[in-house]
């Protein structure tokens, strides 16, 4: 078809040199995926390199800790996927002697491997035909094309699915599959295209019909949650401090935080010495309790706002069962604690 063979060229002359392209080893390309969910490649890049340098083959990944895998993986979010990845990991040096699956049906199995990245493993590493759809294909599908089905909703993913099998050319999917996905990363980009540069400017329907900019469509939006975290950086006069594992699921499950009150509004510094009293964090008596800075802090996630404020509390005598405040700070933590220790705690 000349769509497919347009976009295959476009991709050989204007592809980016990323690591993971310069071969098909399944566990680069595996790896690189994982990370680039919710990820753009020029944040994700710097972490790709770190964990491959760390952990060159999947029998290292499978051998390390998990507060390693978590501690590299620091800031790149969404850490359910650092834990599945370690967990895989597991399972492909154990169970298949560090040989991945070489088929979709077979990848899709895998924990933490869904239908895209087992599609995208399969076709890059073993140029199976099976189509990728991910967030670029649903966009350069749906202006192309002209689709008005909303991507959020429980039909799309078969519609463009089939549509993506029906222009995928028998033999090419590596190639291909990555056309596609880095057309809608470079070229067919969602704000602003630059459609008066783009091969298909002639055959567009969604630029024929002036439909650019409302394509693709995504009705359903999230709710997003408010909650006030406040964060106690507790210290005594030989330099321990108290930290705790999140080991409930939800959000940062597995990392490293001080203790928190989470209060249902921006509590003032007297509302916060009661609670921190009636907590019982530490049996010490508190000497001061201060901000460490005026502003709150406002952490985004996909579904919650956070807004923190860390507090500098200083008590009387030696903690019990504390930690060394350097030892602390080597732990794994959520992005916006680590920037914290980082800036203002060292």
């Amino acid at each position: 078809m000349k769509f497919s063979n347009s976009l295959i060229q476009w991709y050989l002359q204007n592809k980016r040199d990323l690591p993971w392209r310069n071969n098909s080893n399944p566990y680069t390309i595996w790896l690189s995926e994982i990370m680039l969910q919710q990820t753009r490649v020029a944040q994700g890049l710097p972490y790709f390199l770190r964990f491959t340098n760390a952990f060159p083959d999947v029998f290292d990944l499978a051998n390390a800790t998990e507060e390693e895998v978590l501690k590299l993986w620091q800031g790149l979010g969404y850490y359910s996927r650092a834990r599945n990845l370690h967990q895989t990991a597991k399972k492909i040096a154990s169970e298949f002697n560090g040989e991945f699956p070489k088929t979709y049906i077979e990848l899709v199995k895998l924990k933490g491997i869904g239908e895209y990245t087992a599609a995208a493993i399969a076709s890059f590493a073993y140029n199976e035909d099976v189509p990728v759809v991910d967030g670029n294909v649903f966009r350069v599908l749906a202006r192309y094309f002209d689709i008005e089905t909303d991507i959020a909703s429980s039909v799309a993913k078969k519609e463009f699915t089939q549509l993506a099998n029906e222009l995928l050319p028998t033999g090419k999917a590596n190639i291909f599959n990555q056309a596609i996905m880095e057309f809608g990363a470079l070229q067919c980009v969602p704000k602003n295209p630059d459609c008066g540069n783009c091969i298909f400017n002639k055959s567009c329907l969604a630029l024929k019909n002036k439909k650019v900019t409302q394509l693709p469509v995504k009705l359903k939006k999230l709710k997003v949650r408010h909650r006030f975290f406040n964060y106690l950086v507790f210290s005594d006069s030989t330099n321990k401090t108290i930290v705790r594992k999140r080991t409930e699921k939800g959000i940062w499950h597995n990392l490293y935080e001080f203790p928190l009150l989470e209060t249902e509004k921006d509590d003032k510094i007297q509302n916060l010495l009661e609670l921190i009293q009636n907590q019982n964090f530490v049996n010490n008596t508190i000497d001061t309790l201060e901000l460490w800075n005026s502003e709150t802090l406002i952490h985004k996630l996909s579904h919650q706002h956070l807004y923190i404020k860390f507090w500098k509390i200083k008590v009387n005598g030696t903690i019990e069962n504390g930690i060394d405040c350097k030892s602390a700070s080597e732990l794994p933590y959520p992005i916006v604690i680590y920037n914290f220790i980082e800036k203002e705690w060292f």
